[in-house]
């Protein structure tokens, strides 16, 4: 009986695309054609990065950096690690893409600026020094996809030796940022980048965060200013300020589990909150009601109590291609 019911959870998880890696996490079959199929990234003709183009892959940064230079459709398969400091320009119409946990990115940030669909997935990025910017950096660009991605620093240096891990500023729109696991660092993710920027940002900046694991970040996960964020179902283990709406910023937040947060949801913006657990939290919800109740896509919710489960098995750099 013993053998038959482990069989059967064994043909469930690969029916499903999943397997069992020797470490306990879940790694998810995928392909280097996949677009965005939740989210913000979804609308406004949709996230298809380089689907179309030719398949390139690199080990180099000199490399990497050529191969997503220019606006032309390319999907770009980085296969080992590369070390550096410096900042990588990302064109249009790119999908960026690690092949397997080799694909680490140490020192280097990505800079996606004035640009549209973009897919970055499945790479271990860490130690992006503030002078090279964020480990990925959006800015007035829209149609991004950042997946399943694992990106760090460390809470030893100064709260600004390292930037942002995801930054989505200068009226950015149309993304999804989701599987991620985000850790050890200072300042998480930024929405909109300064008070005074409203002029700008103001009918944009509309951001998509799901299936993410925070753990051991301060703060920012995300904070936004003047857009529209949804963020569900993710895990956020041992963060002080969690969700932060900012400046007239509308959040739903829905079907999230957190554990050991000051602040889980806070700030002068507004917050629809429904099915978030809070485990030795100083505070629950702090924000004003809003009065984004719905959004355009669909999706499907976990449901707060499967959260760190699910979340913790898959989220992160767990792709196979």
């Amino acid at each position: 009986m013993k053998f038959g019911i482990e069989f059967l959870a064994l043909n469930l998880l690969f029916s499903t695309g999943l397997a069992i890696p020797a470490v306990g996490k879940l790694f998810k079959r995928a392909t280097l054609q996949d677009v965005a199929t939740t989210g913000y990234a979804t609308l406004n003709g949709g996230t298809t990065g380089g689907l179309g183009g030719p398949v390139v892959e690199v080990n180099n940064l000199t490399a990497w950096a050529q191969a997503v230079a220019d606006d032309l459709p390319r999907i770009v398969v980085i296969t080992g690690p590369i070390t550096g400091s410096a900042q990588v320009l990302v064109g249009s119409n790119k999908s960026i893409i690690g092949k397997n946990s080799n694909a680490k990115i140490t020192g280097i940030g990505m800079y996606i600026l004035q640009k549209k669909n973009v897919i970055v997935r499945n790479l271990i990025i860490s130690k992006v020094l503030a002078a090279n910017g964020d480990g990925i950096w959006i800015q007035k660009s829209t149609n991004i996809w950042v997946d399943h991605c694992e990106i760090f620093n460390d809470q030893t240096h100064g709260k600004d030796y390292y930037d942002g891990l995801v930054d989505v500023t200068h009226a950015a729109d149309w993304v999804t940022i989701s599987n991620m696991y985000l850790h050890d660092h200072e300042k998480g993710s930024l929405v909109g980048h300064s008070d005074n920027n409203g002029a700008e940002d103001t009918g944009h900046l509309r951001v998509t965060y799901h299936n993410n694991h925070w753990k051991n970040v301060y703060s920012r996960g995300p904070s936004l200013r003047f857009g529209t964020g949804h963020i569900f179902n993710s895990f956020y283990d041992n963060m002080f300020e969690c969700v932060r709406p900012r400046l007239g910023a509308q959040v739903l937040v829905e079907s999230n589990y957190f554990v050991g947060a000051s602040k889980p949801i806070f700030g002068d913006g507004y917050a629809v909150a429904r099915d978030n657990a809070y485990v030795n939290c100083t505070n629950t919800n702090l924000a004003p009601l809003g009065t984004l109740t719905t959004v355009p896509y669909t999706y499907s919710l976990l449901g707060s109590a499967k959260v760190v489960a699910s979340v913790s098995a898959t989220a992160g750099a767990t792709l196979t291609f």
